[in-house]
């Protein structure tokens, strides 16, 4: 029997990107919630107990509201904030783990990640589960985001002229208040003991992503070297690269990729556009010996693997289905 997905948001930007992933398939049956049931609740609860599986991206409190309106063998995908780090939900971060694959696929409830978070947390976790990072060490993340991913009123300030709140800015820092709603995903599922400070930004580009981690490598136990640092996380993804899992670039690659934009602009530098439009992320490492730093990126579309194409592989390996099919 074909399994029914019901998305409910599927008119934001997440979930008509995750719709658009699904629509040609034949081993999916969509469940599609008509423009005038929007707002019927028993509608609503009628598609998602009819669904195998339901995505659910929705405002937190409306997320919050679908899973109270679910019960029996209906199973959740949450791509909100509000379950990320709920007691009794599986974060649905397939390379996390060796054994959490195989969680997601018998969970009934799973948080897909944060963009921000899931950048952050692919780099923090190896290094502090392998020992390289303490848990409790002064962690900050810097990252730039395209301004897809908020949602439709950053999407308009930035696209359309004639919105009332129309930016002509070309990138802004904001979270300043320190309290940036993916801090405290990062702090439970990077492994940290410590809230780490997240600086988050935005430019002017639609899709694409780079969470970067500074690190003071004399700082650490042992003083690694950045080699030490690109081992670990290579270690940690081998064999899960590919169309939707992580791939961390060689030494070599880095410092090629690093040389090329060097050639091409007259400074370094890595491009948050890079994998827009797919659904992996790259992890790069640099590093200065002499200096004893290093900086990690992940490079990511904050829509795909940040998003849309994570939900989407979460939910195969629920359904036990295969990308290619």
């Amino acid at each position: 029997m074909t399994p029914k997905v019901f998305i409910d948001g599927e008119a934001g930007t997440t979930g008509l990107q995750i719709a658009q992933r699904l629509g040609d398939r034949d081993d999916i049956e969509l469940l599609h919630l008509d423009d005038g049931d929007r707002k019927d609740s028993a509608r609503r609860a009628e598609l998602l107990n009819a669904a195998d599986v339901s995505v659910l991206c929705l405002p937190d409190d409306a997320a919050r509201e679908a899973v109270a309106m679910i019960g029996g063998r209906a199973r959740i995908i949450d791509a909100s904030t509000a379950h990320r780090t709920a007691p009794g939900w599986t974060y649905g971060f397939p390379e996390y783990d060796p054994t959490r694959p195989a969680e997601i696929a018998m969970a009934g409830r799973v948080s897909n990640p944060g963009c921000y978070a899931l950048g952050a947390v692919s780099m923090l976790h190896p290094l502090v589960v392998n020992e390289l990072l303490p848990a409790g060490h002064p962690v900050t993340v810097n990252a730039v985001s395209g301004y897809s991913g908020g949602g439709r009123r950053l999407i308009a300030a930035f696209e359309d002229e004639t919105a009332a709140d129309a930016t002509a800015s070309e990138f802004y820092l904001y979270g300043l208040d320190l309290e940036h709603k993916h801090v405290s995903e990062i702090q439970e599922h990077g492994s940290l003991s410590r809230r780490p400070l997240l600086v988050p930004s935005v430019g002017r580009f639609a899709q694409g992503m780079i969470v970067s981690l500074p690190l003071q490598l004399w700082s650490l136990p042992g003083a690694p070297r950045a080699k030490d640092i690109h081992e670990a996380l290579s270690e940690h993804y081998d064999g899960k690269d590919g169309e939707q899992g992580i791939h961390v670039a060689s030494l070599d690659e880095s410092a090629e990729e690093h040389a090329v934009a060097r050639h091409l602009s007259g400074m370094p530098h890595v491009d948050a556009e890079a994998l827009s439009g797919t659904d992996h992320m790259t992890i790069h490492v640099f590093g200065n010996e002499e200096r004893q730093q290093a900086v990690i990126c992940a490079v990511l579309d904050n829509l795909g693997k940040g998003a849309a194409g994570q939900a989407v592989q979460n939910l195969e390996l629920m359904l036990g289905l295969s990308r290619d099919a």
